[in-house]
């Protein structure tokens, strides 16, 4: 019999996977943690004693059906994935993990009667020729330009099949930039987070990109509790399925980071590079977020704006700041 309260994350040491643990835990929920790096277990220290830990690869049918069967969760957070720089340097294992790992995962919920799967989807599923479109939203057409979006769009489009044959739950969210302290993933969106982490250090941060470069950011609290807000919604109320979420409005540029990162880190050095930007530009230029799905259908309204994000994030790292720096 399927444990009412237990849930199974993959991908559960991740930058998301992991902010979920407390919350889950004090409200009673029975948490595993599906993970591929045992040195990754570190960012759960604090909760080792009340969660399961299962090693394993996404990728890996068995693995995951081994997994499920122990675990027999109620909801699966699949968080399992390989992010973006490195899925362009090699297609075939992104391929394997995010889109095969999420038919695993589906096909496994399916046949363990799992009640419910949310899905990490990405912002990535829409490409960069957007047309004239003045906003992205939830019905744009998405036409991924990079793997990473690829295998996302399956992922979504599968869940979908799933929800409507198998009837489980599915649901999933286009999680656009995530800002918060302990970003590791590689890209050149994570300056967001890299600019306050590093003048925090008391060293100077140099910018990828120009100083008019404007990003779609989500604090990373608020992504938690949406991903929880949206596991909760009422069933009935789930039309669109996978959401765009609003974020900090209005998305900040890397100058008003900078700004803000001298203003509450007393003699933080910035400094922007113009040479051989104009690629990494261009792949951040993307329209502005309408979450008008999320908030129309399960309440999503984000708490966060930048001062406070920033305010929080630099409270979070210096109370925590041997784990952010500690070996990763």
């Amino acid at each position: 019999m399927t444990n009412r309260h237990g849930i199974l994350i993959t991908g559960g040491t991740g930058f998301i996977g992991r902010g979920l643990v407390p919350p889950l835990l004090k409200e009673g929920h029975t948490v595993t943690i599906f993970h591929r790096n045992p040195s990754s277990k570190r960012w759960l220290a604090p909760y080792a004693d009340q969660l399961t830990f299962i090693q394993g690869d996404v990728g890996n049918f068995s693995h995951i059906l081994a997994a499920v069967e122990q675990s027999r969760p109620r909801v699966i957070f699949h968080f399992g994935a390989i992010l973006s720089l490195l899925c362009e340097e090699d297609p075939a294992t992104a391929v394997q993990t995010n889109a095969m790992g999420t038919f695993y995962v589906l096909e496994a919920a399916r046949l363990f009667g799992v009640e419910q799967v949310i899905f990490a989807s990405s912002v990535g599923t829409f490409g960069y020729d957007l047309d004239d479109q003045v906003d992205l939203n939830d019905r744009t057409l998405q036409r991924p330009s990079l793997v990473y979006g690829v295998t996302k769009v399956f992922g979504e489009q599968l869940g979908r099949f799933y929800r409507r044959k198998y009837g489980i739950d599915f649901r999933g969210i286009r999680y656009q930039s995530i800002m918060g302290p302990g970003v590791r993933t590689p890209g050149v969106v994570q300056f967001t987070s890299w600019v306050l982490e590093t003048c925090a250090q008391g060293k100077p941060f140099h910018f990828p990109v120009p100083p008019e470069t404007t990003v779609e950011v989500l604090y990373i609290k608020d992504a938690i509790r949406a991903t929880l807000a949206l596991s909760k919604a009422p069933r009935e109320q789930i039309r669109s399925v996978n959401y765009l979420l609003d974020g900090i409005k209005p998305a900040p540029s890397a100058a008003d980071l900078a700004e803000i990162t001298r203003r509450k880190i007393p003699g933080a050095k910035v400094s922007f590079d113009e040479a051989d930007a104009a690629g990494r530009r261009k792949m951040l230029l993307r329209k502005p977020i309408n979450g008008c799905f999320a908030e129309q259908e399960w309440g999503w309204k984000p708490q966060y704006d930048l001062e406070s994000a920033v305010d929080d994030f630099l409270q979070e790292y210096r109370a925590n700041r041997q784990l952010y720096d500690g070996p990763q």
